[in-house]
């Protein structure tokens, strides 16, 4: 019973992380994320993981872990991509000025 009520929390918070890279993939844009909850996301998984290797109770739930360590792994190297790598294009946008001159 309990790895049922496991597997459907990992299935349920797992649902979100697909979307939340193709996001990341189609915006090019690291607007709003948070790379330091992606990590700490990432370290949860790796504590469920380490929990189920100590325990000797490796099952099908053990899959459900490295599928979201998988997505979430990919949505912050999206992220990290599209902080650094599309920075310097937005940064070359020219910004007009707030205040026209009056001539």
């Amino acid at each position: 019973m309990v790895e049922l009520f496991e597997s459907i929390m990992l299935c349920a918070f797992g649902c979100s992380w697909p979307i939340n890279a193709y996001k990341s993939w189609k915006s090019q844009s690291a607007e709003g994320k948070s790379i330091l909850f992606s990590i700490i996301i990432l370290i949860g998984y790796i504590a469920g993981i380490t929990g189920k290797i100590v325990s000797g109770t490796i099952t099908y739930v053990f899959l459900l872990y490295i599928i979201n360590i998988a997505f979430v792994t990919l949505d912050l190297v999206l992220t990290l991509n599209n902080k650094y790598h599309f920075a310097g294009k937005q940064s070359a946008v020219p910004v007009e000025p707030a205040v026209q001159e009056i001539t």
